[in-house]
């Protein structure tokens, strides 16, 4: 691509509605990193491991999978901020960011029951409804959560978003995609309750409301707030893209300063290209998975947009901003195996390595898309040390050895919380 008759839009500044200035318009989309201790706090290699993405001259950074909530883990090596214990450290990582010129917001979550068995004593969802039959005996059927419960996790999200605040945070993102406890209130699939929080649409979508009026309330009106949504589960009776659209206008009615549009669960996962989506042919060039609903969107609201999974090329994402369907590109995987991308990106020029599928050429497993989770992970941990990435591991080897990390994590996890 020609820089003098195709400027680079990449590298130009962005405003958010609240005054908020980002540097760019590249942002690192939340990955798992499972870089806390097995009782959930934070690290010195959680710090590192931003320093080194901040200094790639990256503008926005969002974290991955904070947990709101000791009591309901992802997974093991999660971090929890439920109160100020590690305020210090967590001033840490905020100044990590922002001493390099990025801004780093919290991605926010509860897991729902998306949940290996063993971690949790046990798992709340909206409804008590299982996983499919050949991942049932990964993840236990989680409890119906009652009123009482609902509402202390709506406090506990708007609570630690208030920590994050006092740390230096520059804003926080409510994972509301993916499969996790959100998005399952949002499915009808998921939520196949009959009070306030199901029944409909608008019930369903009630608790990803409630969550980020109580998030507004103990942050106040200046403070960034964005959303990680679904554009569409991908599952038969799930959340649809009308769906999606509805929940997206209300959030923007709303005030929220930022959605991030992805797509998936642990069941269907969209998200890292797993399962196959229809593409118009006029369109089957384009990167981004989720841009033709980004279209959509862009024609009903004037909420900021982020757009995650697909690209692999400058052209490519520049393009997509050409396009004035999104105003941030959001990259994940890339910066796992090239964490200094962004400055190769933001000069106009194609990375040093491409993402691929990950494999273990086990059918069962790379159907469930895990990969996607298990085998990012190390790379990030390598880099948390200070070391480089491995682009080519092996894919089965990366699963041996995570599940064997997994099982001794959640042992642990366990007997710390004896």
């Amino acid at each position: 691509m020609n820089p003098t008759t195709n400027p680079n839009l990449l590298n130009r500044p962005f405003v958010l509605p609240n005054g908020v200035e980002l540097p760019n318009r590249l942002a690192k989309a939340s990955m798992s990193e499972a870089l806390g201790t097995y009782d959930n706090h934070a690290t010195p290699k959680i710090v590192e491991l931003y320093r080194r993405w901040a200094k790639s001259g990256i503008g926005l950074m969002f974290t991955g999978n904070v947990m709101i909530d000791r009591k309901a883990l992802g997974e093991p090596g999660n971090i929890v901020i439920e109160d100020e214990s590690d305020l210090a450290i967590l001033k840490q990582w905020a100044d990590a960011a922002r001493q390099e010129g990025a801004a780093l917001w919290v991605q926010l979550n509860h897991p729902g029951k998306q949940s290996p068995k063993g971690l949790n004593k046990f798992n709340l969802a909206p409804s008590a409804i299982p996983f499919r039959q050949d991942m049932a005996a990964f993840f236990l059927t989680p409890r119906e959560a009652t009123e009482a419960e609902i509402q202390d996790i709506i406090q506990r999200f708007g609570r630690s978003a208030a920590i994050c605040k006092k740390a230096g945070f520059g804003g926080v993102q409510i994972h509301g995609a993916h499969g996790y406890l959100i998005s399952q209130f949002l499915s009808p699939h998921h939520n196949q309750r009959t009070d306030q929080w199901g029944g409909n649409a608008e019930n369903r979508r009630r608790f990803v409301m409630a969550v980020y009026a109580e998030i507004r309330r103990q942050v106040g009106p200046d403070f960034p707030i964005g959303i990680k949504l679904n554009s569409a589960d991908f599952q038969k009776g799930g959340f649809t893209e009308e769906e999606s659209m509805a929940t997206i206008e209300a959030l923007s009615a709303a005030g929220i300063d930022l959605i991030e549009i992805s797509g998936g669960t642990y069941e269907a996962p969209a998200m890292s290209g797993v399962v196959e989506q229809t593409k118009k042919a006029s369109t089957s060039n384009r990167e981004a998975y989720f841009l033709s609903f980004a279209e959509k969107v862009r024609s009903h609201i004037k909420t900021p947009l982020m757009v995650t999974g697909g690209f692999r090329s400058y052209a490519g994402m520049n393009s997509a901003l050409e396009s004035g369907a999104l105003d941030i590109v959001g990259l994940a995987r890339l910066l796992a195996i090239d964490p200094d991308a962004p400055k190769a990106l933001l000069n106009g020029r194609d990375c040093n390595y491409q993402v691929r599928p990950i494999s273990t050429g086990i059918k069962a497993i790379d159907k469930m898309g895990i990969m996607e989770i298990l085998w990012y992970s190390r790379q990030l941990k390598r880099i948390s040390e200070g070391s480089d990435p491995k682009p080519n591991e092996s894919g089965i080897w990366a699963f041996l050895a995570s599940v064997v990390k997994s099982i001794w994590g959640t042992n642990r996890t366990q007997r710390l919380r004896a």
